[in-house]
């Protein structure tokens, strides 16, 4: 298993991945968005970057790209939206 993939495996409650799009190895944030959206659909997905621009239909269902260099405001925004959407289904 790739190593964000263990990782997310191990969680049972897990609710949100934020993940950048450079990662090392053969698994990037996108690809590992997708995944998480296929085996954990519930779970809400932020993808990151601030080297690519990437399309919205790039993303999984109901994911989010935030560029960097993001404020911090507006990126606890984003969560507490993310995870008051997880908390209504």
């Amino acid at each position: 298993m790739r190593p964000g993939m263990a990782a997310t495996a191990s969680e049972s409650a897990m609710a949100l991945v934020f993940t950048d799009i450079q990662m090392p190895g053969s698994m990037d944030g996108l690809r590992l968005a997708h995944a998480v959206r296929d085996r954990w659909p519930p779970v809400e997905l932020i993808v990151t970057s601030g080297r690519c621009q990437i399309a919205a239909n790039d993303l999984p269902d109901r994911g989010r790209f935030i560029a960097k260099p993001y404020d911090v405001h507006a990126l606890s925004q984003v969560f507490q939206e993310m995870a008051g959407a997880g908390t209504a289904k």
